[in-house]
């Protein structure tokens, strides 16, 4: 989870390679009018994303009993997490946070990507950090994605084996 530009799909993808896990764009379930607003430079808001976040519990619901899966989604709010922990009690939230800067020259940079950097200030807006109570962690994404993806590995270890959680 995370605002645009974390490295959400990047980290994501080198999460479920180490765990030997399915991996899951969450964009690839947005409605084409949530990627048209969002193209247009209108941030989505809780309506929008409503089912959008219930196509990426659908997905994670298909997963056979006893397995994981990791899906890339900004899942912003608390809210729009517990709606995916009602599908899916067991997810488990690693939050990709960095400097606004930081975030903005990355985006900037890439290409081919319907989120314009215009919607960064809303997406920080609207962010609702892990809450010390919901399953997960934070990882600093100052690294390279590799440097990211191995804190990610340390904070989902220390998060199934019931140690303290640090951000």
């Amino acid at each position: 989870m995370g605002v645009a530009g974390t490295g959400k799909t990047t980290v994501g993808r080198l999460l479920a390679e180490a765990l030997g896990l399915p991996f899951a764009e969450g964009d690839d379930h947005h409605p084409p009018a949530n990627v048209a607003k969002m193209t247009a430079g209108i941030p989505l808001d809780d309506d929008d994303r409503r089912p959008w976040l219930d196509a990426i519990a659908a997905r994670l619901r298909e997963r056979p009993p006893g397995t994981g899966a990791v899906v890339s989604c900004s899942a912003l709010k608390r809210a729009y997490r517990d709606r995916l922990r009602a599908a899916v009690p067991e997810a488990v939230f690693v939050h990709l946070a960095g400097d606004r800067r930081l975030i903005e020259g990355r985006m900037a940079a890439r290409t081919g990507h319907f989120m314009p950097a215009a919607l960064l200030d809303s997406q920080f807006a609207a962010l609702e950090p892990l809450g010390p109570d919901e399953p997960g962690a934070a990882v600093d994404v100052c690294g390279t994605p590799e440097e990211t993806a191995a804190g990610a590995l340390a904070a989902l270890a220390a998060v199934w084996t019931g140690r303290p959680r640090s951000s």
